[in-house]
């Protein structure tokens, strides 16, 4: 409530001044689903903006994002999420009102519920001595082993901060990513083509809010088909391996289909436009598109596609296709194009490589690009892992055939000029190990290269390193997980959108 306070003088009661203080009821914690999550709420009276400091002391250190009171006064609920499993917390509400006043809660505290030992990813961080990581968190995408978590967070000490049990057997998770309302987005399937997938919005404490499986996109695009069109006699095993959230908040999906071909059963994949009510309004398939006479790779898994990249500066797509070697840039123009290749970056493709040996220092088997510049046109850099699978070297062998060199994982820096159309490698660091399968590459804030090897060695483990973006390519910071892979690790601000911790 808001309390106008009036004092007047004793010597001369014709003077006197006002002060109005907003009063706020003590706020209260609470425990969630998930033992390392708690719930703040607190209720004011006047329009303002809540947010939650926490930390193991009355420093707090760490703070939520901030969220509005709702018109004319109410309560405010927070997930206070970024806490190691066991231990203590201080956290108190901080409330901003319109009118410039500060509230501060009395302090409060949490104390985080237990997670089994053998529940917890195993990780383990290295920090280079006198160097330091770009600041926040690492977002993990693991597969394989026994623990619970197959999604998780951690500190850059390799103190696990948030997991996720989705609870669904034999099903794989490829990706997860923080979506601007707090919540996480992941997929999980059974196969690398989608094969029964599930789709799900999670929010801090584990609450699905929103879920599709594959029956559910197959139902949909029926629909989309007798609607507009859109989907017609295309079935889907499901989504995999990454999707983009939009914007307008449209999704962009991969999803794995098939087609007969000459008696063969051939697999490609579907990009899919889902507007903000999950129906589809877009789609591009590759059988339309490719040369299906074009078989680098482990053919019939044709194209096996497992990143999609949104192009801000003129609503395009770019697809990381993998058993084609190749990134392809798609006519989607915010979802009016017609579905075009515009170009096609690889060997074979449309690009001259530049401060490089072709075809070795194509990419092959890549995974995870992502923009290493502002601009997404014209002249502009990307980044990827470049795996190695299939390497071609001048002679025309491959890598790990008899009597050729070993295979190998790089993290190529282009530079593209699509007018030119030159690819110029401007930072090409080779990786400690080759990794068959998965991984990503970004460039930090600071400067530096993250990327990961989802499969870095004989053994069931993953790396991920953050490296100088200069010619030593110097380790600056490295987790270790073991006893399982890590499909993709990344570095992200902290656990809430525009929060850097």
């Amino acid at each position: 409530m808001t309390v106008t306070v009036t004092a007047t003088s004793k010597k001369d009661t014709t003077k006197s001044a006002s002060a109005t203080a907003n009063v706020v009821a003590p706020g209260s914690v609470a425990p969630t689903a998930n033992v390392q999550v708690a719930l703040y709420t607190i209720a004011p009276a006047g329009a303002g903006n809540v947010s939650v400091q926490f930390g193991l002391d009355t420093n707090y250190g760490l703070t939520t994002w901030t969220q509005p009171v709702p018109q004319g006064g109410g309560a405010v609920s927070l997930f206070v999420a970024g806490m190691v499993a066991s231990t203590l917390y201080h956290m108190r509400g901080v409330v901003q009102f319109g009118d410039g006043s500060q509230f501060m809660d009395a302090d409060q505290t949490f104390t985080t519920g237990a997670i089994p030992a053998a529940q917890l990813p195993a990780i383990t961080v290295t920090t280079t001595a006198g160097m330091t990581p770009q600041p926040g968190v690492e977002l993990l995408d693991l597969i394989g082993g026994t623990t619970l978590f197959t999604m998780a967070v951690s500190d850059l000490n390799g103190n696990l901060l948030w997991g996720y049990n989705p609870g669904l057997t034999g099903l794989l998770a490829n990706p997860i990513k923080l979506l601007p309302n707090g919540h996480f987005l992941m997929n999980f399937s059974g196969g690398v083509d989608g094969l029964n997938s599930v789709m799900q919005e999670v929010d801090l404490a584990g609450t699905v809010v929103w879920q599709m499986k594959a029956a559910d996109l197959n139902a949909a695009l029926a629909a989309s088909c007798t609607a507009t069109g859109i989907g017609c006699n295309l079935t889907v095993l499901g989504t995999h391996h990454d999707f983009v959230l939009l914007p307008n908040g449209h999704l962009i999906v991969i999803a794995g289909t098939q087609e007969v071909i000459s008696g063969t059963t051939v697999t490609g994949d579907v990009i899919i436009d889902l507007d903000q009510n999950h129906k589809p309004v877009w789609l591009w398939n590759e059988f339309d598109h490719l040369d299906i006479n074009r078989r680098p790779m482990q053919f019939p898994d044709w194209t096996h596609t497992n990143a999609v990249i949104y192009s801000a500066d003129d609503g395009n797509l770019i697809v990381c296709i993998r058993h084609q070697h190749w990134l392809v840039k798609v006519d989607y123009a915010n979802g009016t194009g017609l579905g075009d290749i515009l170009w096609k970056l690889g060997f074979q493709g449309d690009f001259a490589l530049m401060g490089g040996t072709g075809p070795t220092d194509w990419f092959y088997a890549q995974h995870g690009p992502s923009f290493a510049t502002s601009n997404t046109t014209g002249k502009f850099s990307l980044v990827l892992f470049d795996n190695g699978n299939n390497r071609l070297f001048p002679s025309g062998g491959i890598c790990g055939a008899t009597g050729q060199p070993a295979c190998y994982s790089t993290v190529p820096l282009l530079q593209l000029d699509e007018t030119a159309k030159t690819a110029t490698l401007t930072f090409h660091p080779t990786a400690p190990t080759f990794s068959v399968f998965g991984g990503n590459a970004a460039v930090l804030k600071n400067g530096n290269v993250e990327y990961c090897e989802s499969a870095g060695g004989p053994a069931t483990a993953g790396d991920i390193y953050e490296v100088t973006q200069d010619s030593s390519a110097q380790t600056v910071w490295h987790m270790l997980i073991t006893g399982q892979f890590a499909y993709r690790g990344q570095r992200i601000a902290s656990l809430y959108p525009g929060v850097q911790w």
